[in-house]
């Protein structure tokens, strides 16, 4: 039996803080890669399931910049198993994940399409851009 998960330490929450939620360096490096494709998309729709990094409401296509750790991407970054209170972040990104699933299902059942981008994706920003664009046809 896993012993029960501690919330983070007062430091470890004061970093948590300091985490900004949107105009991330990565989603700042998607939206400059999809302005090349398309501009004209909209940020962070309150009024979508999940509230997308970029929606581009003609096409219904809702997109999310995942970080790998937090959303547990099968990339070395994302694989990493955290150094302190393990149990506690192994719960939270688990929950993340479930709540990604659910956001997208929301969003089918809208007639949208979710289309998920992890942060290692942009070490390669051809194939990124090849994978935009073919999303927006």
């Amino acid at each position: 039996m896993r012993p029960p998960t501690q919330p983070p330490s007062p430091a470890r929450s004061a970093t948590m803080r300091a985490v900004k939620s949107r105009d991330t360096g990565p989603e700042l490096a998607l939206r400059a890669l999809l302005r090349e494709i398309r501009p004209g998309y909209r940020l962070h729709r309150a009024d979508l399931p999940g509230k997308p990094d970029v929606a581009y409401g003609r096409d219904r296509l809702a997109i999310f910049m995942h970080g790998c750790f937090w959303h547990g991407h099968a990339c070395p970054r994302g694989a990493r198993e955290p150094r302190t209170n393990a149990p506690y972040w192994r719960d939270k990104i688990a929950r993340n994940r479930v709540r990604d699933a659910a956001n997208a299902r929301a969003l089918a059942a809208q007639g949208w399409r979710a289309l998920e981008v992890f942060e290692c994706e942009l070490r390669d920003p051809t194939a990124l851009k090849a994978r935009l664009a073919t999303a927006l046809r």
